[in-house]
């Protein structure tokens, strides 16, 4: 058993998400709904297939931070992988992203949000659950300014999942752990870098937001994503991450600089045959802005209820649209990354641009035996001794 059977499976069935841990059946997410696969897999070809995804140059922070994040091209499908420790062993979260670049066309989305990246300053939040296709959105948009405005754009992502090929604008892309320390490092850099656009891969912590926020109020336009339900939730949840003294003034920042607040989420349409996103979308108007300032953000429900005049979306007119629609596009699972954009070879930093040519892979070193460990608590699945202890990686690393 190897990743990229496992992948390949996964892009048959047109899964979103695979998921793999020790003593479990390999889980895939089709239409948000998860299938198990056949057989279970075990702890030491899980542990083995991590290393490979990792690298030898990072597993030693793995085994310090018992997780690892990062973006890889396995089996011409280009992947963002998160691998973490668990009570069973070592375990992998797969998120699989679409074979092309998205546009707006692509991931089906209403035309009008070309017009977000209009204006020269000011922040666009990009909102809602995990596994909503926040960053696909994010990356579509980019798309749309690097094919038709000459501008500068920086992104900061953790990791990065699209790389972009520059058109007319000059794009740059920093991912966070490799070509900058942190998210707040980076937005005080992008101010001394000349940028037009600052994309923000996601808005975690309130110093993020405050340079966030500074940034928009600086003259640039900024993309950047947040976990939120609503769009009012967005609000919300950004002017609630700082303390009680500070939100009055974070709200005036915040109605000084706001364009607009997309939040979607993933829905199955049959009609489409595939799942495409259902947004609300929050355009500030002075009505808007006005309940920002003086605190009453759920006002901004019913200045969406009747803002259609001023480009705003509410989720059931979304749907009306949606169901009037005549034409989708539909991914096709068998289409492959293109080798000129991302890596060759099975398995590397998505964010390394090199030549388009072909790469041998070296086998992955095997692990050294590990030591006896002791009985999995109860209800642990196991594989026979298959059940790998984070004590067994550690001493592995210490006898290397």
């Amino acid at each position: 058993m190897n990743l990229s059977t496992l992948i390949a499976e996964a892009r048959e069935k047109q899964a979103s998400d695979l998921h793999l841990e020790p003593g479990l059946p390999p889980a895939f997410r089709v239409r948000g709904k998860l299938e198990l696969g056949p057989q279970p897999l075990g702890g030491r070809i899980l542990l083995d297939l991590a290393r490979e995804v990792i690298g030898e140059g990072s597993w030693p922070d793995f085994i310090a931070r018992r997780s690892f994040d990062g973006s890889r091209v396995v089996a011409g499908a280009r992947i963002r992988v998160n691998v973490l420790q668990t009570a069973r062993g070592v375990g992998m979260a797969i998120r699989l992203l679409g074979a092309t670049q998205p546009s707006l066309e692509s991931l089906n989305l209403h035309p009008d949000l070309a017009k977000l990246v209009t204006p020269s300053h000011g922040l666009v939040l990009v909102s809602g659950p995990t596994g909503s296709g926040k960053t696909a959105t994010l990356a579509a948009l980019v798309e749309h300014i690097n094919g038709r405005q000459a501008r500068h754009v920086l992104s900061i992502e953790q990791p990065i999942e699209y790389v972009f090929r520059p058109r007319r604008a000059f794009i740059r892309q920093r991912e966070v752990g490799r070509d900058t320390p942190s998210f707040d490092q980076a937005l005080l850099d992008a101010l001394r870098e000349d940028p037009d656009v600052i994309v923000v891969g996601e808005m975690r912590d309130p110093e993020t937001m405050r340079l966030t926020l500074a940034a928009a109020e600086t003259g640039h336009l900024v993309l950047a994503t947040l976990h939120a339900s609503t769009a009012g939730e967005a609000l919300s949840r950004l002017v609630a991450s700082f303390p009680a003294e500070a939100q009055s003034g974070v709200r005036a920042q915040l109605a000084a600089c706001l364009n607009a607040v997309v939040c979607q989420r993933l829905t199955w349409w049959p009609a489409a045959g595939c799942r495409v996103p259902e947004i609300e979308l929050l355009t500030a108007t002075d009505a808007v802005r006005n309940h920002i300032r003086e605190g009453n953000i759920f006002k901004v429900r019913s200045a969406m209820d009747t803002g259609a005049r001023d480009g705003m979306w509410t989720r059931p007119r979304y749907q009306r649209w949606l169901s009037e629609r005549s034409q989708f596009h539909r991914p096709d699972a068998r289409q492959t990354a293109p080798v000129s954009t991302f890596e060759s070879e099975a398995i590397r930093p998505a964010g390394a641009m090199t030549p388009p040519r072909a790469r041998s892979r070296q086998a992955p070193r095997p692990p050294a035996a590990a030591p006896a460990t002791p009985p999995p608590a109860d209800g642990a699945v196991v594989i026979e001794d298959d059940h790998v202890h984070i004590g067994d990686l550690i001493a592995q690393i210490e006898r290397s």
